[in-house]
């Protein structure tokens, strides 16, 4: 499964509409990057936050999520705590084909900064917009650019398809529009 180029990239958002909206190239001017790669595809995280706060003591329970547990940050700048964590969403909506995986890793902008960007893959057949986990590591507050370039996508087809695809299973994270907390 060799990892697909800008061509293909480019291609398959022509007529699939697999990332919309899709920039053609790098943009960079004056912005952490985002757009087409030479091998990637360089996401955005939207100007809309949810950072993990301690005010009320709410235990994180995937299975019972507690609203109370962060605090919600609207704007193009977005601090994340020493030591915290922020959920946040792409710009871009993805469809994702039948025959790939994509897969999100984080850019070395931000991971210079102490920040780690954690996103599960892209499984075939998924479609919306993808939450991202960013992890401030550092004992020191870090900021985040709403708008700009946050992590990037690799792409992998698959020599054939899967037998079971994520609409196949009804996917609980299928179609999601916003900053997406944990569903059971």
């Amino acid at each position: 499964m060799p990892i697909k180029s800008d061509k293909w990239i480019r291609r398959m958002c022509e007529e699939h509409r697999m990332i919309e909206p899709f920039e053609r190239g790098q943009v960079r001017e004056g912005v952490i990057s985002y757009g087409l790669s030479s091998y990637g595809y360089d996401i955005r995280v939207a100007p809309e936050f949810k950072v993990f706060t301690n005010v009320h003591n709410a235990l994180v329970d995937p299975k019972n999520f507690d609203d109370r547990s962060f605090v919600d940050i609207k704007g193009l700048e977005c601090i994340i705590p020493p030591n915290s964590f922020a959920l946040a969403r792409t710009e871009e909506y993805f469809r994702i084909p039948r025959n790939v995986l994509a897969i999100c890793v984080g850019k070395s902008t931000y991971a210079r900064c102490g920040l780690v960007v954690n996103v599960t893959p892209l499984e075939p057949t998924w479609e919306g917009y993808l939450t991202l986990e960013i992890s401030n590591t550092t004992p020191l507050p870090a900021k985040v650019y709403g708008g700009e370039g946050i992590a990037q996508l690799l792409f992998l087809e698959g020599d054939e398809l899967p037998e079971v695809a994520y609409v196949d299973r009804n996917g609980k994270y299928m179609k999601q529009v916003g900053v997406t907390l944990p569903k059971l």
